[in-house]
């Protein structure tokens, strides 16, 4: 954009740009890759390189859209959002008469929220270089954490290579560089912590005799702080009010003002009272007077010493034989927005919770069956939450109203059934997806579940592991052997499932002096009430204790 600006800024130029855009259209290109990287194209001829101006009779554009001459332009200048850049052209170039059908913006493009950005050489000499901004790595990131750098200052660097490592607020997540040079300058070192998006964390170059130019290179101050500088302060001071007014009354200064206020805020007490408090230092506003209307007299001041003095002996010595010693640990992002999310659901949305014990005799036969099978073939081993899962699943195949979410105006139902997992671990809880599980069999959703609980643990999810789901299973019953709890819904989703451990009963039997020993289940189910009614979460609870205690339907 800076080219573009300095276009902008310099209405003359622009006004006699009339001859040069009239003898040859040209397109005001800003656009965006996939990966969020810019185009440095700003200017160009639709179908040359060159144009004819006003002037010395030269104005020239490169094919990369670097402007080769552009007299009169200072290079310092950046324009501060596409939105002004558009509105300003547009309307200058309608009262030039000049046609605006060849002006395309891409009301689409993120050129707000830059992940990086093109900048070129200013007042201080310095070459051509690309600042690079912390990306936005997931919907609701806002800022991030610079794990480690893969790459070191002075390091080649190419297209796919990996720059560094970003915690962002779901997972660590992999920068990749998306043009090829050199990188001069890391702004934001291994561990840098509460990074906005868009703010530079890295200079690159083209050129490698351009690095020890930026040896020296301090980062200027952000935006926002340089906007706040230089925004003239829009509420005039006192002084330059007054000064123009002339009044053929008398002025009152402040220094009058103040005895007066200070008469009206003044606490009333007898002289005795108000000696004696300033003897011992005594705070008037904690002092109640019980004098004719509301007046402090000695004996309310003696009787505050007294209660003053009794009490500090004793709350020293609590305070001295109770002293706690702590740590404090820092947050990292993925706690930091775990906390927010769940204050957020909690206070939100209206819980309401359901349980039910399922027998689990069938379930475990028929795992051990189908283990047996996946050992000889070379498969993964089938675990009790893999059942959890399949069943959880298509039990929202019959009751679907408990695979939806609240939209405020509307409730959204989903047709897919991505089933969201909890896994804890020392990074914080993480719960990656599996997506349609109701159309995979149960070595398939094994396969999945071990593999992406084993990329929560290694802190390595991407956005497609954990995004797009529509209902979520806590089992805290094998792992840990909790008998029964009430989870959080997980938000935008409307219910979540909470699986304890196994126990074994004794169930009496047909007849007398009969029974036998049976392993249940206790499942939970939360839900969001402003979604699903009582009765619709006890349907789904019907349709997944019948999958569990027949398993064998859910291979039919």
């Amino acid at each position: 954009m800076t080219y573009a600006s300095h276009i902008i800024k310099s209405s003359k130029k622009l006004y006699n740009a009339q001859n040069i855009l009239g003898h040859e259209p040209a397109i005001l290109v800003r656009c965006f890759s996939k990966n969020g990287g810019p185009s440095t194209d700003l200017l160009r001829p639709c179908q040359h390189s060159f144009v004819p101006s006003k002037g010395d009779g030269s104005f020239r554009f490169s094919v990369e859209g670097i402007p080769n001459k552009a007299n009169g332009f200072n290079h310092g200048h950046r324009m501060p959002s596409c939105k002004a850049f558009k509105g300003y052209f547009l309307s200058t170039a309608t009262k030039m008469d000049i046609s605006t059908a060849c002006l395309g913006f891409n009301k689409s493009s993120p050129c707000c929220q830059r992940s990086a950005r093109r900048g070129f050489s200013t007042d201080s000499g310095l070459p051509s270089h690309q600042e690079i901004g912390m990306p936005s790595l997931s919907p609701t990131m806002t800022e991030g954490n610079i794990a480690r750098w893969l790459k070191k200052e002075g390091d080649k660097i190419s297209p796919g290579e990996v720059l560094c490592e970003v915690e962002t607020d779901k997972a660590t997540v992999e920068m990749e560089c998306m043009e090829e040079g050199y990188l001069v300058k890391i702004i934001h070192g291994d561990g840098a912590k509460d990074i906005k998006v868009g703010e530079v964390i890295a200079i690159t170059v083209e050129e490698e005799d351009a690095i020890e130019k930026f040896k020296d290179y301090k980062a200027p101050a952000s935006t926002t702080a340089d906007e706040v500088k230089g925004s003239p302060d829009p509420t005039p001071s006192t002084k330059e009010v007054l000064e123009p007014v002339s009044s053929p009354g008398p002025k009152i200064s402040k220094a009058d003002e103040a005895p007066q206020a200070e008469e009206d805020d003044r606490i009333f007490m007898s002289p005795l009272a108000r000696k004696l408090a300033q003897d011992h230092n005594v705070p008037l506003s904690s002092v109640n007077g019980t004098g004719p209307e509301g007046r402090i007299v000695k004996a309310d001041i003696e009787d505050y010493l007294a209660s003053s003095l009794k009490g500090v002996p004793k709350s020293a010595k609590e305070t001295s034989a109770h002293t706690l010693e702590y740590s404090e640990l820092p947050l990292s992002q993925i706690r930091k927005v775990t906390a927010s999310r769940l204050l957020l659901s909690k206070q939100s949305i209206p819980h309401y919770y359901l349980t039910v014990d399922a027998c689990v005799n069938k379930l475990m036969d028929l795992r051990s069956q189908l283990n047996t099978l996946q050992e000889a073939s070379g498969g993964k081993r089938i675990s009790v939450n893999d059942l959890v899962i399949k069943a959880a699943a298509l039990a929202l195949l019959k009751v679907p109203q408990c695979n939806s979410s609240w939209m405020k105006d509307y409730i959204r139902q989903y047709h897919n059934v991505n089933i969201n997992i909890a896994v804890q671990t020392d990074n914080g809880l993480f719960v990656p997806v599996i997506r349609d599980a109701d159309k995979k069999g149960l070595s398939k959703i094994a396969e999945e579940v071990k593999h992406l609980a084993q990329k929560a643990k290694d802190n390595s999810l991407k956005p497609e592991d954990y995004e797009g789901g529509t209902f979520t299973v806590s089992n805290l019953g094998g792992p840990f052997g909790i008998k029964q709890f009430c989870a959080i819904v997980n938000p935008p989703q409307a219910a979540i499932l909470a699986v304890g451990s196994a126990e074994k009963r004794v169930i009496p039997g047909d007849g007398p002096n009969q029974f036998e020993f049976r392993s249940f289940m206790p499942v939970t189910l939360s839900c969001d009430h402003r979604v699903i009614d009582g009765a619709i979460g006890a349907e789904y609870l019907k349709a997944f204790k019948g999958y569990i205690e027949n398993p064998q339907s859910m291979l039919i």
